[in-house]
């Protein structure tokens, strides 16, 4: 009779293989999304490097210049949102336009610091990182939950990483065996037991940390049962008409940090009934970013308080897209993309060879 030791191995291996091979179609195509949007901005500037021909990097025009040139670029039928200052690269405006049918459109408008000329207009939903982006977060099917799909493909891919992990621990609990890359005469298994191993807990990190943004809503109602987190708030549609213009409102900003340096603008939104509201992302010395909201009314500048449970959520971000955290996790998070397609090519092999084996066997028993 099969030990229950035996019998949850077994189990185990079938989840693993059902899941990896019933759910590959999605799975794949997620994860090297994800390994190609780790380095965005790297593969970006490759790709178009008109955009990034900067001739200096000081912002030397104010943000209405920015604005200015954008909308001239853009034409009627759009309205910017954001002007978007980063260390070392161009300006960025960004803007929404109409669509004949769909979203509406998202247009960057990409300019030179010094002299804030236009280097290239990007529709960033039509462009290959765009598409990327709406598949990898939403299967591009927003409207028929497609964030949620990818948030359970992320709690099959967890699953699948600790699975593995258990079904390659020796049986007999001798851990540097393990490590051998000879535990089989087959090279493919050998690249699935061996790389799967030391893959497996960064795997289920990234997995995990995808789960969380599959389901923000419900992941953040979680989140506030341990630590505070900010409540959501809609900033309403872009205000026609302000009191302020956006080098006033960033000058408001400035003046509460003024060690500090631009790095995002957003144009002024409110509801009605209210006082449109400037928000507005500054950059210290030391790299770290702060929100504040400038009044357009009153002129008054409001920090905007983070939450420890905020900070955890922007941890987990930055966890899940390899940001911010060095470039050796960035390097994980890439493997991360790139081995998944591996491990199931080299399990459905073993998958395979495993049935070759039992019907050989079965084969060669004699009949009773």
């Amino acid at each position: 009779m099969p030990s229950s030791r035996g019998a949850l191995r077994r189990f185990w291996l079938n989840v693993h293989l059902w899941l990896g091979v019933a759910l590959a179609i999605l799975t794949v195509p997620i994860a090297i999304s994800g390994a190609l949007l780790v380095y965005h901005d790297e593969l970006d500037a490759l790709l178009h490097p008109a955009r990034y021909a900067i001739t200096g990097s000081q912002i030397s025009q104010p943000a209405s210049a920015y604005l200015d040139a954008a909308r001239k670029a853009l034409g009627n039928g759009t309205s910017p949102t954001l002007v978007r200052f980063d260390e070392g690269g161009p300006v960025v405006v960004s803007a929404r336009g109409r669509s004949a049918e769909g979203p509406p459109r998202r247009l960057n408008v990409y300019l030179d610091p010094p002299t804030a000329n236009v280097l290239e207009v990007e529709d960033f939903r039509a462009s290959m990182f765009g598409f990327l982006h709406l598949f990898h977060e939403n299967l591009t099917i927003p409207d028929y939950s497609g964030r949620a799909i990818v948030g359970w493909i992320g709690v099959a891919m967890l699953i699948s990483s600790l699975s593995g992990i258990y079904l390659w621990w020796p049986r007999n609990g001798a851990f540097r065996i393990g490590l051998r890359w000879h535990r089989s005469d087959s090279t493919n298994t050998n690249l699935h037991h061996l790389l799967g191993f030391w893959i497996s807990i960064p795997l289920a990190v990234v997995s995990f940390t995808g789960i969380y943004l599959g389901f923000p809503q419900q992941s953040r109602d979680l989140l506030s049962t341990v630590a505070p987190v900010t409540p959501r708030a809609g900033f309403g549609a872009p205000a026609r008409q302000t009191a302020l213009n956006p080098d006033q409102a960033l000058a408001h900003a400035l003046a509460q940090t003024p060690d500090a340096k631009p790095a995002v603008l957003f144009l002024a939104t409110g509801k009605q009934g209210e006082a449109p509201v400037w928000r507005i992302q500054v950059r210290d010395s030391q790299g770290g970013t702060k929100t504040l909201l400038v009044d357009d009314r009153a002129g008054t500048v409001t920090p905007v308080a983070v939450q420890s449970g905020d900070k955890i959520s922007q941890w987990i971000r930055w966890i899940h897209e390899g940001s911010h955290s060095g470039p050796v996790w960035k390097v994980i998070v890439l493997l991360c993309g790139v081995l998944p397609p591996l491990f199931t090519i080299t399990g459905i092999i073993m998958w395979l060879q495993r049935r070759q084996r039992r019907t050989a066997v079965t084969r060669l028993r004699p009949a009773e």
